[in-house]
């Protein structure tokens, strides 16, 4: 593939606005994801390089999500452990499919948009025990294996899930959220490096814009928890959902 000047117009400024909506609200990989296929990268190409930029921002938006107290680090911990098996799994059979994961790309964001959407109740009581366990075990193998397959709107489901099931606060399902991403980002990263799935002359530089979306984002949601999340969230699907047609309509 020729990257040209217009390319990194268009990739950077996408990836610090992915890095900038994943760390308040998860779902970033729904701008890079199509952006890197828009440009004319293969479908597990395009895959890992997105896993290569937003194993950087995450890790950043970790790190500061860490640091102000918002992360249950018990119950993140052992959800990243069965996050890394799901997701390396995920990811080899992205690379065994090919060209079939775009058609599962467009086919599973949709539902991730519209899982979005629900209102999410932070009155439940949090889970605690084995109970809280096993459930954010499960959370960690399933949902790590959508993001090494697929990917875009992983930390959208999570913070959904440690929400709707486990109890968290926002802002806690948030800082949770990201410790699992980070991990299934990295799980999954490895293994396209290692089959030469990245495009190492776009992911450099779009690193670098994501870190900074990242880090500017979770001060944000840190500071301002739901009364951001939602609405920054919102908007930027409104655009994903005109791109996913238009993508669908081309395909036919």
């Amino acid at each position: 593939m020729q990257v040209t000047l217009v390319t990194y117009l268009i990739i950077c400024p996408a990836i610090f606005l992915a890095g900038f909506v994943d760390s308040i609200a998860g779902g970033g990989g729904l701008i890079s994801l199509p952006i890197y296929l828009a440009v004319g990268l293969p479908p597990a190409m395009a895959a890992g390089t997105n896993k290569f930029t937003g194993s950087f921002g995450t890790l950043f938006s970790a790190i500061k999500f860490f640091k102000t107290g918002n992360v249950h680090l018990h119950a993140a911990l052992i959800s990243a452990i069965f996050a890394f098996i799901g997701s390396s799994s995920g990811a080899m059979l992205a690379i065994k499919i090919g060209e079939t994961l775009r058609y599962i790309i467009l086919g599973v964001i949709p539902f991730v948009i519209f899982l979005s959407f629900f209102k999410l109740d932070e009155s439940k009581k949090q889970l605690n025990g084995i109970k809280l366990y096993v459930i954010v075990s499960l959370i960690g193998f399933i949902i790590g294996m959508y993001d090494g397959l697929v990917g875009p709107g992983t930390g959208t489901i999570l913070i959904i899930l440690f929400t709707a099931l486990c109890g968290y606060n926002m802002k806690e399902a948030s800082g949770n959220a990201k410790i699992i991403n980070l991990t299934s980002n990295v799980s999954a990263l490895l293994v396209f490096l290692l089959n030469g799935q990245v495009f190492m002359h776009l992911a450099i530089p779009a690193a670098f814009f994501g870190i900074t979306g990242n880090y500017i984002g979770s001060s944000l949601a840190i500071k301002n928890g739901p009364k951001v999340i939602r609405p920054v969230l919102y908007m930027v699907l409104i655009g994903i959902i005109i791109k996913i047609i238009m993508d669908i309509i081309k395909l036919n």
